[in-house]
């Protein structure tokens, strides 16, 4: 349990059975904790330590670490509306988690009602550490929002409210906003 606390540690509680294999623990091992109550299943491939605390970030963890579980693709990040959110730019509250995985990632197992696939082959570039997780630049957020569902004023308010909060700087903010209002008008 030692090694397993170390490493769900990194994750505000979880686990991938992935990097508990990589420290040498079997798959077994974990499924008796499980039935014994020590972890909790949360999907497939992640696992929760029972009696640590969930932090407000622990659903967008579960969701990274579920996408990479198995050998999953490495160049994955939370995306569109979850993005604004997690950057708090735009008064956008979505109801599911949204992830960006590579166009052609193969994720062979069933995914949560919880999360949102959508598929693209983000630039190393395009892919921020934000409190820890791989989210999408502010750019590329606020423009996959734009592109997905068409709200320009939520893309206009996560401009303004990124470019307040130091996230953009002037010329990147009027950049955005030309792709915005040429977007807007059917460019």
């Amino acid at each position: 349990m030692d090694e397993l606390y170390a490493l769900a540690e990194e994750h505000d509680g979880l686990l991938a059975s992935k990097d508990a294999r990589a420290l040498g623990i079997q798959d077994s091992v974990l499924v008796r904790l499980a039935q014994r109550g020590r972890l909790e299943r949360m999907s497939r491939g992640v696992y929760r330590i029972a009696h640590f605390p969930a932090d407000r970030l622990a659903q967008y963890r579960e969701a990274v670490l579920w996408a990479q579980a198995s050998q999953g693709p490495e160049r994955i990040a939370l995306s569109h509306e979850t993005a604004l959110l997690l950057y708090g730019i735009s008064d956008v509250n979505p109801a599911r988690v949204n992830l960006t995985v590579p166009m052609l990632a193969r994720l062979r197992r069933e995914h949560p009602e919880w999360i949102v696939i959508h598929r693209a082959d983000l630039t190393p570039q395009e892919i921020i550490q934000h409190e820890g997780m791989p989210v999408t630049s502010v750019e590329r957020s606020v423009m996959d929002v734009l592109s997905a569902t068409h709200w320009t004023d939520i893309a206009r308010q996560a401009i303004a409210d990124a470019l307040r909060e130091g996230r953009l700087n002037a010329a990147q903010a009027s950049g955005l906003r030309k792709r915005v209002s040429r977007s807007a008008h059917g460019h």
